[in-house]
């Protein structure tokens, strides 16, 4: 027999899934202790939740899983099969109308003027503070995007307007946004999206001077500080609007104490392996929730608390880092919302965290 926890090693499918399917009746323990309420599992069942985790991959429908599942027990092959072939074809389905939607939206964007080009009509110079800006990119910088398959979100975003420059960073499952003064434009608002090593090599000019030059001229972004300069193409694409991905709904803030925090998150119970439907990379889960007195927990894999939110350990650290503060805010907005990281202080950086699903 195997505690819910070891079927959930086991098997690939977390405690928190392993309780809806037993009150969903699709797998139902082989023994509850009376007392304790403790789950048991056969050994038969492992085979079983690793067919699970195979048919809940391919998006099957709930009702088909319990048919598969009853089908393979009752040794119905038959059955299986046609369950099976029958999901099959709705995937294959599916798959004919997207491509017909995309195909429509295609068309639908080659009649559209490209935005970020429409804001570079003409040469933009203007003085930027060094330091806000280094601290800008660092508080961004880990954000950015490595996916060859979207070269856009493979850089930083320079966003001028009136006297200040936002820079935003993003790679779809995490995004930063910091801001640094500026002087001398006064025009109208102009977009870059600078390449990520021609943004650490500006970053490298900012240590020890007061002001940097900031000059963009058609497809050519360059920094210069006290006679060195670092300069090339920006990157030839539109970037997400964050403005709109910025707005968030009313949740719950909580302070943490950041050392003490990240030491609770390294430390504290994590869901492993869990796989990402965008990439099918596999990423470790912190579960989070603020209790009654507002504090910050990190939570057993399986908590019951809907309120909860899982994010990706890994992304949460360096969000932690990339905030440069002993105190930093949590604003968590539900369990299906971003989570925000906030500096206590009031400052314009900021970063959010996708959140993962956590049920079936």
């Amino acid at each position: 027999m195997r505690s819910i926890g070891e079927m959930a090693r086991d098997s690939g499918l977390g405690v928190s899934a392993l309780r809806f399917y037993d009150g969903a009746g699709v797998l139902v323990p082989a023994r509850v202790d009376p007392v304790t309420g403790y789950r048991w599992y056969g050994p038969e069942q492992l085979e079983e939740s690793r067919l699970l985790t195979r048919l809940r991959r391919t998006g099957m429908p709930l009702a088909d899983i319990r048919l598969v599942l009853a089908g393979w027990s009752g040794g119905d092959d038959d059955l299986v099969r046609q369950l099976l072939r029958a999901h099959l074809r709705r995937l294959e389905l599916g798959l004919s109308d997207a491509r017909s939607e995309f195909s429509t939206i295609r068309a639908l964007l080659d009649d559209r003027e490209n935005p970020m080009a429409s804001l570079r009509t003409a040469p933009i110079r203007l003085t930027v503070s060094a330091p806000e800006l280094a601290a800008a990119l660092d508080a961004v910088r880990f954000a950015a995007g490595t996916d060859p398959e979207l070269p856009v979100l493979g850089g930083v975003l320079f966003d001028i307007e009136g006297d200040e420059l936002v820079v935003v960073a993003t790679d779809r499952y995490r995004m930063a946004v910091a801001t640094a003064r500026t002087a001398g434009h006064g025009g109208p608002r102009a977009q870059v999206v600078v390449p990520s090593p021609l943004a650490d090599a500006m970053r490298a000019l900012l240590g020890g001077v007061a002001s940097a030059g900031l000059t963009v001229d058609g497809d050519r972004v360059a920094l210069e500080t006290e006679g060195r300069e670092a300069a090339g193409q920006c990157l030839g694409h539109g970037f997400p609007d964050y403005r709109r991905l910025v707005r968030l709904p009313a949740g719950r803030r909580a302070p943490v104490d950041v050392p003490a925090f990240r030491e609770a998150v390294e430390s504290g119970p994590v869901r492993s392996g869990v796989v990402r439907e965008q990439d099918g990379a596999s990423c470790d889960l912190s579960v989070l929730k603020v209790a009654a007195d507002g504090v910050v927990t990190v939570c057993e894999d399986g908590d019951d608390d809907g309120d909860q939110v899982a994010v990706n350990r890994g992304f949460l650290l360096d969000a932690l880092t990339a905030g440069a503060r002993d105190r930093l805010v949590l604003d968590f907005g539900g369990p299906t919302a971003p989570l925000a990281i906030r500096r206590s202080d009031g400052g314009d950086a900021f970063s959010l965290l996708m959140p993962v699903r956590l049920d079936n």
